[in-house]
């Protein structure tokens, strides 16, 4: 057999592969019918969800130049409207 692989260069394990799906009938070209099937399903009561937690601290910096040559450097996480608060302080 490993000269017939070779002469026409078809590795042995397909063979093997071949010779197996022949036997189980899987090369008829006739799929077997797939039988359906169901998962079973339990609806419970809605469990209270926690409250959501503020994400880790994170490395990145904000870096903000206000026109008047003042810089400001913040984290990424900062809250928006008291940044919004300080900008408005320092532009003045």
């Amino acid at each position: 057999m490993r000269t017939a692989c070779e002469r026409h260069e078809v590795g042995s394990g397909s063979i093997y592969t071949w010779r197996r799906q022949a036997m189980s009938g899987e090369l008829t070209g006739v799929r077997k019918p797939i039988e359906p099937a169901f998962a079973e399903v339990q609806i419970s009561e809605q469990l209270a969800l926690p409250a959501p937690t503020i994400a880790a601290r994170s490395n990145s910096v904000i870096g903000i130049e206000l026109p008047s040559g003042i810089k400001v450097s913040v984290d990424a996480t900062v809250d928006a409207d008291a940044l919004s608060r300080v900008i408005g302080v320092l532009a003045r």
